[in-house]
């Protein structure tokens, strides 16, 4: 079945850099798009970044410029490099994975606490 194992979220302060990873298994992991999402304290559930199966990658406005997505099909690994942090990037972080027919699945999520 579909496992998406998420790590590296914690307390880091504002301007700081944190990476976190979404390792994967029970599918092809180089035919799938993956992603990471956020969700902060009273808001809704928005996409962070995308990355295609062939490596294509959009990111929202929001984290443009300081977030990289990236992935490592060898590994079944997805990465999220995200530099100089802000206090509203402080959010439950998902995993996600969208097959061919377009079925989500998704990780246990990650808490990020960015503070002042």
């Amino acid at each position: 079945q579909v496992q998406l194992v998420e790590s590296g979220g914690g307390l880091v302060q504002a301007g700081g850099s944190m990476r976190l990873s979404c390792e994967a298994s029970g599918f092809i992991f180089s035919w799938i798009s993956m992603a990471y999402y956020r969700q902060g304290p009273g808001k809704q559930r928005e996409l962070v970044a995308r990355i295609s199966s062939s490596g294509s990658t959009n990111y929202a406005d929001s984290v443009k410029g300081r977030f990289t997505i990236s992935r490592d099909n060898a590994k079944n690994t997805m990465y999220l490099q995200m530099n100089s942090l802000k206090l509203e990037d402080t959010a439950v972080y998902y995993c996600n994975a969208r097959n061919l027919v377009q079925t989500d699945y998704w990780g246990q999520g990650t808490q990020v606490t960015v503070s002042s």
